[in-house]
């Protein structure tokens, strides 16, 4: 008979990240912007993409959804640390959709209503078996948002819980750089889940 395993006690969601990461993520994060270009933030999402797919293709289900605790990484809540890979595939799905939205509006002038917040973008503790389609649907519809808009660079903007107002094209930099902290989490939640 196995022992049940204690759930973590961990930062609630939406806690954010320590100060000094969040300024100087921040402003690496601004000259990312400003040196980058759409279409190399839409290569790097794809290249981000791609490389989850290598991590999470032929695992078993019993992998997918097993949940471990690691260490926190550079740009990763506190709350963020006991998930499985089916929850961060989740979590990427409900941010690249709200991210669709976000740069829909900007580019027809309006303001998304409401406030982004990290603790409203949390996954269900069980995803389910369609989460690797619907994960793969919401980067399918960001691509397809980000570059079927001839002008990202827009007037109106919408503030991200970190690193404040943004325009279209700061949503969809942001994208990019957001798959790649989960990237780096997924491979960590295997390698971890492989030792268990």
């Amino acid at each position: 008979m196995s022992t049940p395993v204690a759930e973590p006690r961990l930062a609630p969601p939406g806690a954010g990240i320590p100060t000094v990461e969040r300024l100087i993520g921040g402003a690496i994060f601004a000259i990312q912007r400003w040196r980058g270009t759409p279409r190399r933030f839409t290569a790097l999402f794809e290249r981000e993409r791609q490389a989850i797919a290598r991590l999470y293709r032929e695992r078993d289900e019993d992998t997918l959804n097993r949940r471990v605790l690691i260490p926190r990484l550079r740009g990763l809540e506190d709350s963020s640390r006991y998930w499985s890979v089916a929850m961060a595939l989740d979590h990427l799905r409900i941010v690249n959709e709200q991210i669709t939205r976000v740069i829909d509006e900007l580019t027809q002038g309006r303001v998304p209503a409401g406030e982004a917040s990290t603790a409203a973008v949390k996954p269900s503790e069980n995803p389910g078996a369609d989460v690797i389609p619907a994960y793969e649907s919401s980067c399918d519809g960001l691509i397809a948002m980000a570059t079927g808009k001839s002008e990202l660079r827009t007037k109106a903007r919408y503030a991200h819980p970190w690193f404040g107002p943004l325009d279209a094209a700061g949503w969809h930099a942001m994208a990019a750089v957001h798959m790649g902290i989960h990237r780096a989490q997924i491979a960590r939640i295997l390698e971890a889940a492989t030792k268990a």
